[in-house]
């Protein structure tokens, strides 16, 4: 029994000590955004990229979008295995001080569209929020990669930027709640090389009892390209959530499937669910006891 009990040791030890020295491989380069362009300001902080070097690249990049409040380093533990797999990992500041969920009882069918339109590309079309082109989504992104270049011009993110600007094809776009929909209406506008959607979209017109109507618009993306991870308990309603990454999956059955920490991930399946219980429901997807689930979102065979 001591020898067993000395060998379980071991492998946690050997365990953590693997781990240890993956992350420390891990360059994380903290940006202040106002640096990468004169009229682009900082909400809540810096941006954060990752890059692991002494693992494979895959030669794509994940573009990280918090949620509403949420600063770039929300998302640190995912970033950090996706960087771990062979990702360019990017985590945006950004203007995300509404919440989405102002528009859902709004009498304007187009209201979640103009909001969404207005963070992503900056046109000036919503009420609710104001944000210029300058700090939109996109030519955040884009002038971060422009300063990623020319700082750090070993390290392949020029392959993400061109001369027509950002290479979606080459991108995983991925975000938690407020973020979700950002990044799944970045999927909409560009054909990116998959979306990843943490508790959200909260896109729902409880008045017309119908998703957003961008949600039900054929995109760029392939819908089989969108994988989800939603939780039943979470208070911006499970049932919406799942009606509407239906939606955007353009799924006519159920293509669901629960998880726990502890289960194994062998399967087909885009949308994934869990009910463990927890304090914080909107959050536990974002936990690392789900890295596993994590890394079959970013790593699932895609049929196109």
């Amino acid at each position: 029994m001591k020898a067993a009990i000395q060998g379980c040791l071991f492998g946690v030890v050997l365990l953590l000590t693997c781990s240890q020295a993956m992350n420390a491989q891990i360059h994380v380069l903290s940006v202040r955004p106002e640096l990468t362009a004169a009229n682009i300001r900082s909400v809540h902080g810096d941006h954060l990229a990752y890059l692991n070097t002494k693992v494979l690249s895959r030669h794509r990049l994940v573009v990280s979008i918090p949620g509403t409040t949420a600063s770039a380093k929300s998302l640190m533990q995912f970033d950090t295995i996706a960087a771990n797999i062979g990702y360019h990992v990017i985590s945006l500041d950004y203007d995300n001080n509404v919440v989405t969920t102002t528009c859902s009882t709004s009498n304007d069918s187009s209201c979640f569209d103009r909001f969404r339109e207005e963070i992503v590309f900056g046109t000036p079309v919503s009420p609710i929020v104001q944000v210029d082109s300058a700090n939109s989504i996109v030519n955040r992104l884009q002038q971060l990669l422009h300063y990623l270049v020319k700082t750090y011009p070993k390290q392949g993110w020029q392959e993400y930027i061109g001369a027509e600007g950002i290479q979606w094809d080459k991108i995983v776009v991925a975000g938690h709640s407020q973020g979700s929909g950002h990044a799944a209406f970045l999927a909409k506008k560009f054909k990116v090389a998959r979306v990843l959607v943490f508790a959200g979209p909260q896109d729902y017109l409880v008045n017309f009892h119908a998703a957003a109507s961008w949600e039900r618009t054929p995109g760029k993306t392939d819908p089989s390209r969108y994988f989800a991870f939603l939780h039943t308990e979470d208070p911006y309603d499970f049932r919406k959530q799942l009606y509407n990454c239906r939606k955007l999956m353009e799924m006519k059955g159920f293509d669901t499937l629960y998880v726990r920490p502890d289960s194994s991930l062998t399967t087909d399946k885009h949308i994934f669910i869990t009910n463990v219980k927890t304090g914080n429901p909107h959050e536990s997807m974002i936990q690392p006891e789900f890295s596993h689930v994590w890394e079959y979102m970013l790593e699932a065979p895609l049929n196109n």
